[in-house]
C-alpha cells in the first residue's frame, strides 16, 4: 500500500502565519507538533526572518530541549529575507506522545518562523 502526503500548517502557526520566536531561553516558543503516531512522518519545512539591524542567533529545540542533542542553532543574519532553518528533516510521535519543535533566540520577537509540514502516513 502507498504512502499518503499531505501537506499542512506548521501546528502552533495561525491559518499559515509566521510564528514570532518570544522566548530567549529553553524552553522556546512552540512552532510545531506532531501526533502521538510513530507510524506517521511530519517532513517539516521552516524558514526564518530577521527583521532587527543586528544577526540574532536563533535555537531551534529539535524534539527535545537538552543540548546539545536536540539544539539546531544558526545566526540569522538582519534583513536577509526568508532564511532555510530546517529543510525538511523527519520527526514523529512516539507512539503515545507527541513529539515538538520549539525555538528561542538570542533577542526577543524579532525572528519570525514560517513553513509547512508534508505529513506521510503509511
Amino acid at each position: 500500500m502507498a504512502a499518503t502526503f499531505s501537506k499542512v500548517k506548521l501546528l502552533l502557526s495561525t491559518n499559515g502565519k509566521q510564528i514570532k520566536v518570544v522566548q530567549i531561553v529553553t524552553a522556546g516558543t512552540t512552532i510545531h507538533e506532531t501526533g502521538t503516531s510513530a507510524s506517521i512522518l511530519d517532513e517539516v519545512w521552516i524558514y526564518a526572518v530577521n527583521s532587527s539591524a543586528s544577526s540574532v542567533k536563533l535555537t531551534i529545540e529539535w524534539g527535545e530541549a537538552t543540548a546539545p542533542d536536540g539544539n539546531i542553532e544558526v545566526t540569522v543574519l538582519p534583513e536577509a529575507g526568508l532564511v532555510t532553518i530546517i529543510p525538511g528533516l523527519v520527526l514523529s510521535g512516539t507512539g503515545s506522545a507527541l513529539t515538538a519543535v520549539k525555538a528561542f533566540a538570542g533577542t526577543a520577537n524579532v525572528i519570525m518562523l514560517s513553513g509547512y509540514v508534508n505529513r506521510i502516513t503509511p
